[in-house]
């Protein structure tokens, strides 16, 4: 039971942050100017902070279910780890301060952070993802681009469901102006397969804290998708303006 937790929140996350990661990726393509830029980031604006909840609960459950593979993880991959939070704090700095103060010099600088940092959670996923299963160096730098270009297919295949207009068609590239919900699915179920793949290669040997800790997840993971599933549905339609970010 432990195993099925830990990869229900971590696929989750690569599902649903994947998408916001992909459309920080791609931000340069989809918005040509600082308006448009502004009306993408508003695609994931209701959305990327309930995703990093599921990433929140992944480490939780890496560390009270699997402390010995928690440990392999951070001292295996000290430096991928570091760099992942610092990408992760460039990109939510970016998407937080970037309409914070009039200017394009300003908000110029914020999307280029917004969008670093996205390439570097993408790049750092693909090097912790492709490690498990690539042994050999220039094998395992494909890889981890093939894992980040699909962070950014998915992250396209998102943003074609969000937006309207000239920024939809730039987005649905990948399917051609219709099919985008199955575009999303394949790129989703694609990002499930390699982390299942990952996954399956790590040694997932539970602690002894699963009989007291499972049920009490198990009581919340409900409250969780209940309210993931309540914000999908207040935000179902497409963007039609700049959010608050």
């Amino acid at each position: 039971m432990e195993i099925f937790v830990l990869a229900f929140f971590a696929l989750g996350y690569l599902v649903l942050a994947g998408a916001d990661i992909g459309v920080g990726m791609v931000l340069p393509y989809l918005g040509r100017s600082a308006a448009e830029r502004r009306e993408v980031i508003a695609a994931i604006a209701p959305f990327f902070l309930g995703n990093e909840v599921w990433l929140v609960a992944t480490a939780g459950v890496l560390a009270g279910l699997f402390p010995e593979l928690e440990g392999e993880l951070l001292s295996g991959n000290y430096t991928v780890v570091v760099a992942l939070v610092l990408s992760w704090v460039v990109r939510d700095m970016g998407l937080w301060l970037r309409g914070r103060l009039p200017g394009a010099r300003w908000q110029t600088f914020w999307d280029g952070a917004i969008v670093a940092g996205s390439w570097g959670l993408a790049l750092g996923w693909g090097v912790l993802l492709s490690h498990p299963l690539v042994g050999m160096p220039p094998a395992l730098v494909v890889a981890v681009l093939v894992v980040a270009a699909l962070f950014a297919t998915h992250g396209l295949a998102f943003a074609a469901l969000r937006l309207h207009g000239t920024l939809r068609e730039r987005a649905a590239v990948l399917s051609g102006g219709a099919g985008e919900g199955r575009t999303y699915l394949l790129t989703a179920a694609a990002l499930v397969a390699v982390g299942l793949l990952a996954g399956l290669r790590l040694p997932l040997e539970p602690g002894t804290s699963g009989p007291v800790l499972v049920p009490v997840i198990l009581t919340l993971i409900p409250l969780l998708v209940a309210a993931q599933g309540w914000v999908w549905w207040t935000f179902r339609h497409r963007v039609t303006g700049p959010s608050y970010l």
